[in-house]
């Protein structure tokens, strides 16, 4: 039997109650905002807890989600929004700007682009210590060949590896005049190593002009030849030897042959008249050639007063015709040869003829003038 009565058996039952109560409202009243004075919060207070709506002079955080995460590699941030970047900063991977890009100076292994490229200086290739301008310019790849626009050395110049085509109203200039357009080559040019030309109107030259090493003209002398390059003549023309020139000398018009050689007029493939290089004349080509002399003809004569004058006997028909004060005494006459008389008197004769052929002939009076 125990000696704990049972009033104090209902005392500690009812204080046992008592402290349940206790427990309960201490466990479902609300827990009292904590009271931290200034500098009184430490790092060791909040490890692994959560601050939120947190603010100080040089940060204010109003995320509501989670926005940095700071660990062993680095931050990670979906945004940054930036006014100054301060120092060298280094971009390991893909960069993407959905804006301007404004630099002093861009130094870059390769740009690819598929947008339009806006400047408002030049673009510039400069010389440094480990690398030359030469090889520089604009090249334009595809998986077959590159072409390209580069500067080249040794002299400087621009090479391009592919055709020039100028807008039609377009011209190549040199300190501003058009050397050359789609019609025509400017008038500074003057001079040229052109090898082959098409149709050429009102080409004017100055100079000497060399055609086919055939074709010379010396503008010293003012002449022209063909087939030579020292005419003996305004105009000279040389083959197989022989020369034909047209020239002026002492206001005499001159067209013939400068050497040894027969000279021809020809119509119809057919020499007309025939000037051999000794001087003899052939007019016409054979028997049936047709001659006629418009006006007077005079043979060793300067003023022909009739349609034929001579200075010399002619022959006619194979007769000789001559004239003398008597039958000749020397020479070899044919029968039928005439001597006409120089001294005509009354009863004396009109001439003689030759009535056996010799040397010179039996010859007979005719022709009795009346007294």
């Amino acid at each position: 039997m125990s000696n704990v009565s049972e009033q104090e058996i209902l005392r500690i039952r009812q204080g046992l109650n008592d402290l349940g109560d206790a427990i309960y409202n201490l466990a479902t009243q609300e827990a009292p905002k904590p009271e931290l004075k200034d500098r009184e919060l430490s790092g060791n207070k909040i490890h692994g807890g959560k601050i939120t709506q947190f603010q100080s002079i040089g940060i204010k955080d109003d995320s509501t989600r989670l926005v940095v995460l700071v660990n062993n590699d680095g931050i990670v941030t979906d945004n940054i929004d930036v006014e100054t970047l301060v120092g060298d900063t280094s971009v390991t991977g893909d960069l993407t700007v959905q804006g301007h890009i404004k630099a002093s100076s861009l130094h870059v292994d390769e740009i690819t682009a598929d947008i339009r490229q806006e400047r408002s200086s030049p673009l510039e290739f400069v010389t440094t210590k480990d690398d030359k301008i030469y090889g520089k310019g604009l090249l334009f790849r595809d998986d077959q060949k590159t072409r390209q626009i580069t500067l080249q050395p040794g002299p400087d110049r621009f090479f391009v590896s592919e055709p020039i085509d100028l807008h039609r109203e377009a011209y190549i200039s040199v300190g501003g005049i058009s050397i050359l357009n789609e019609n025509e080559l400017g008038t500074t040019v003057t001079k040229s190593n052109l090898r082959k030309l098409g149709t050429i109107q009102e080409l004017k030259t100055e100079g000497n002009l060399t055609i086919d090493e055939y074709v010379f003209w010396n503008s010293d002398y003012m002449r022209l030849g063909f087939g030579t390059e020292s005419p003996n003549g305004m105009l000279g023309l040389v083959q197989d030897g022989a020369e034909i020139i047209v020239d002026i000398e002492n206001e005499t018009a001159v067209i013939g042959t400068f050497t040894t050689s027969d000279f021809s007029l020809v119509t119809d493939n057919t020499p007309r008249i025939s000037v051999s290089a000794t001087g003899k004349i052939t007019i016409g080509s054979g028997s049936d050639t047709k001659t006629t002399v418009k006006g007077k003809l005079g043979v060793n004569v300067n003023n022909p007063d009739a349609d034929i004058a001579t200075a010399g006997p002619v022959v006619f028909e194979g007769k000789r015709f001559e004239v003398g004060e008597s039958v000749p005494t020397s020479g070899v006459y044919k029968k039928g040869d005439i001597v006409w008389n120089t001294d005509l008197k009354p009863t004396g004769y009109v001439g003689w003829v030759c009535v056996r052929e010799g040397s010179p002939g039996t010859w007979k009076s005719f022709g009795q003038i009346s007294s």
